[in-house]
This record gives C-alpha cells, sequence and structure tokens, in this order.
C-alpha cells in the first residue's frame, strides 16, 4: 500500500501530519552495507512449503490478536493490546483489509467470523470526514474482492453504497478529486493533493463499475488519471509531488516514486492489465521511461531511485525508502526485468543495513533519514512479483531472511508492532490494517504454490486485493 508520508506513521495512514525529517542516523559498519544479496541456492517444495507454512500461523497470530483485544474496531495497538479507530466510528478496516487474505490462506472460520461481522455492522451512513484515498484502496478494494471471493451479495451493496457516497470527490473544475469527503453528508474538501491520491482509483471504481453496471464509476476515475497525466511537464514527461484540484496548478514540483506518487505509475500499468484499457497502456509508455531517465541513479555500481525536479529533471535528493521499495514489482510486472532485479538488490542491501529497512535512506551516503518501519510490505511485494515473473531462487532466498528479520523484531504477545526505530529496534503501538491485506499476503504469496494467484485472471490492487477481471457491458 502506498501512502504519503515520510516520516514513522504514529497517527492515521499517509494522512497524519509529517514531522521534519529527523538528523540522519550512523550508517552502518561498511561490511554490513556491501552485503546486498541472498544466498542464491534453490529452495525445494518443502522448505518453500514450510515457510509458507510459518508466515499463515504468524498471520493467524495478528488476526486472533485483533479478533481478541479489538474486534469490531478498526486496528489493534498491539503493546498497549487496546482498540484504534481512524476516526470518531469504526469502519472495520482490519476485518475488510484482512478478509481475502485468510480466504487465500484458506483460514475459513475466520474469514467467515470477519465476513459476518462487516454484514452486520459496516455502515457508510457516518457523519465523518474520511480520506478518499485510504477508503478507496482499503475498505473499497476489500469489499470487492470479498465479493468477488465470496458472492455475499452484501459485499457488493456496500461497496456501491461506499462508492455512491464518495462520488462527489470528482466534482471539480479539473476532474482531479477531493481528498476527503463526508459519507453522510457529501461535503468535500482537501483541495491540495498528488498524483497518488488523484490517480490510485481506477481498479477499484472500474471494478465497481463493471459489477453494478454503473458506468459512471469508471468514468471519474478515469477522467482523475487522465488529468493527472496531461499535467505531467511536457519536456521531462515527470509529474509533481502536489496539485491543486481546483486549478490543476501544481504546488510542489519535487518528482520521485515514494509516497505521494508512487502508485499512480503502478495503477497506469495495472489498469491497462485489468481492464485492457488502451489509453491506460500509452499514458504508461509515455510515463516509464521519463520515469526511468530521471529518476532512475546509478551509485557505485547499484541502481536506485531517487528525486529530481520535474520541470528540469535536475536531481534534487538521493532518497530511497521503504514505499519506494514496490517499484521493482512494478518493473518486473510490465517486463523489465533486468531493471528490477539490480533495484531490488539495492532493495535488500537497505534492509540489511540494521536488519530491517527504515523509512527513508540516503543511499549515497547510505544514511538513514527517517529510522522507522511502519510493518511496511513493499519489499516483499517486489520479491514475490519477481519470482513469480522470473523464478531466480535469490527472492525466495531474500524473502526468508526478511521474514525471519521480520518475526525477530517487529512480533508481540497480541501482534504485530511497527517500529519507532530499525536502529534501536524500538516498537510503536501500532499494527495497521494493510499488516494483513499485503504484508503478511506477499510474504505468503512468495513461497506458496504459483497457482495461489493467478496473474492472467486477476490484479492485485495498491492494497493487495485481488480484483478479477469483469467483462464490460455491451
Amino acid at each position: 500500500m502506498k501512502t504519503h508520508c515520510i516520516a514513522l506513521l504514529i497517527g492515521l495512514s499517509g494522512l497524519a501530519a509529517c514531522a521534519t525529517q529527523p538528523a540522519p542516523v550512523a550508517a552502518a559498519p561498511a561490511a554490513v552495507a556491501a552485503t546486498v544479496t541472498a544466498d542464491a541456492t534453490p529452495m525445494d517444495d518443502a522448505e518453500a512449503a514450510r515457510y509458507a507454512r510459518r508466515v499463515r500461523e504468524e498471520a493467524l497470530h495478528a488476526w486472533q490478536g485483533y479478533r481478541q483485544y479489538a474486534w469490531g474496531h478498526d486496528d489493534l495497538a498491539p503493546l498497549s493490546l487496546k482498540p484504534h479507530d481512524w476516526y470518531a466510528q469504526s469502519l472495520l478496516m482490519t476485518p475488510v483489509d484482512a478478509l481475502d487474505t485468510l480466504i487465500l490462506m484458506g483460514y475459513d472460520e475466520q474469514a467467515d467470523a470477519a465476513r459476518k461481522l462487516i454484514d452486520a455492522q459496516l455502515s457508510f451512513d457516518r457523519d465523518i470526514s474520511v480520506s478518499h484515498f485510504e477508503v478507496t484502496i482499503r475498505l473499497l478494494g476489500g469489499l470487492l474482492s470479498g465479493y468477488q471471493l465470496t458472492g455475499d451479495p452484501k459485499l457488493l451493496a456496500l461497496a456501491d453504497d461506499l462508492g455512491t457516497r464518495m462520488s462527489p470527490v470528482f466534482d471539480t473544475p479539473t476532474g482531479l478529486p477531493w481528498t476527503k469527503v463526508n459519507l453522510r453528508t457529501g461535503a468535500t474538501s482537501g483541495p491540495i493533493s498528488n498524483p497518488a491520491e488523484t490517480g490510485t482509483l481506477l481498479l477499484e471504481y472500474g471494478t465497481l463499475a463493471r459489477l453494478t453496471g454503473k458506468q459512471a464509476y469508471y468514468d471519474k476515475a478515469k477522467r482523475a488519471l487522465v488529468a493527472t497525466f496531461e499535467r505531467r511537464d511536457p519536456h521531462t514527461g515527470l509529474v509533481g509531488s502536489a496539485v491543486d484540484v481546483r486549478t490543476g496548478a501544481w504546488t510542489d514540483s519535487s518528482s520521485h516514486i515514494s509516497g505521494g506518487i508512487d502508485s499512480y505509475y503502478e495503477y497506469l500499468w495495472k489498469c491497462w492489465k485489468l481492464f485492457d484499457d488502451k489509453d491506460c497502456l500509452r499514458m504508461w509508455q509515455a510515463s516509464a521511461p521519463a520515469m526511468n531517465r530521471y529518476l532512475a541513479d546509478e551509485v557505485d555500481g547499484a541502481l536506485w531511485y531517487g528525486y529530481a525536479d520535474m520541470r528540469t529533471g535536475a536531481r534534487t535528493q538521493a532518497h530511497y525508502g521503504a514505499l519506494d521499495a514496490f517499484l521493482p514489482g512494478l518493473l518486473a510486472y510490465s517486463g523489465d526485468i533486468t531493471r528490477a532485479s539490480r533495484l531490488q538488490d539495492s532493495g535488500f542491501r537497505m534492509w540489511r543495513l540494521h536488519g530491517i529497512e527504515p523509512e527513508v535512506l540516503d543511499y549515497r551516503a547510505m544514511q538513514v533519514l527517517s529510522p522507522g518501519y511502519a510493518l511496511r510490505p513493499e519489499i516483499a511485494e517486489s520479491a514475490w512479483y519477481l519470482h513469480r515473473l522470473d523464478g531466480d531462487p535469490r527472492w525466495r532466498r531474500q524473502g526468508a531472511a526478511m521474514f525471519d528479520d521480520f518475526v525477530r523484531y517487529t512480533r508481540t504477545d497480541g501482534g504485530y508492532a511497527a517500529l519507532r526505530s530499525v536502529v534501536t529496534k524500538e516498537k510503536a503501538d501500532r499494527m495497521e490494517s494493510f499488516v494483513l491485506a499485503e504484508t503478511f499476503k506477499y510474504f505468503w504469496l512468495l513461497f506458496a504454490p504459483q497457482d495461489a494467484i493467478n496473474l492472467d485472471e486477476v490484479v492485485l490492487n495498491t492494497e493487495a486485493h485481488p480484483l478479477k477481471r469483469v467483462p464490460a457491458t455491451p
């Protein structure tokens, strides 16, 4: 899942105020920093199955912690063992986000309990202003994948109701959506947005359109994606970090592939894959070369992606982090295995600096700039795509090393806890819903049989919700 803050997220995912980046943390010893690859010894089926079982068991541990201490709430605070809600009223973030993971892993009893809770208690008739982006990828995406996996009509009805209640965000002069909407009144707010929030909508709204026959859902989300693309710089082809949805003017010209832009690129390719929409393919084919030309950065033989000014293409920052680690998977999925492999090895080097990846790294100085770890899934996501598409055993070996570290440093008696610092390993009292939606799912998929997810039939949204292809209505 892609979010926007690059500090450790203590409040709402991607919505909490971002503190100024802390002073750089001393780099790891050179001997550790130089370790960029894992053992490439092939992992036989028996060893892979053991890891798959272990991931599955740890996912159940996290779910049981939520079930025991936070049932009916958005998520669990795993240190205080108390429930946490995003807003004044729960929207059942964890049950909706976790439903398809539980189903895929074969936890039928747990999935049925989650589905029944959603059917009985989830209502969007709430006088609360919510993040359109986060609710779309987590709740709308989760309800749609849950419906496609279970056939429960209540889940589709909830998704349709949610889509209707959120649709006022698209009522702007530009077609770029407001960032917030009140679910009861339809009042919108938040005029300053970014490409991730304006362009990470079509998979969910498009699937909703196909399932309900309401083409307006597709048209509004696609208009927002196209409007984002059309505002790229005409010389570099890059997009910026912040845009005013009322005027379409950029308010921040910094370009990168991190939070706030990341999933915009992801959806250009994935909307083509899910809907056969040639406009999405055309936009991807125009955007990927610009991204690779101006943001890719060669440092001592290693490939990274940093920051540049969208108007000049001039390099501005050598920053890469946990959110950026989605890109190897996207590159592999779109056919660039060579570039994807090199970038994944750089991400694994970042992970091994301190035994777990930081939120932000200065990859030229190899210094940690933001030391938090929010239990993010992106590097495991990329390992899965690479292994699924090229079969190189090193991706499973990297995944095994990362999962061992993940359990070692973040497991608690009640679930899994984010880290305030990957250097000190001090824990934070957050276990966001994406841990069950994405992190455990991608680790499990990496070791599970390849037919656990058929990439010829489904596309995973940015929250790892598998969405099946649905033919367009004639």
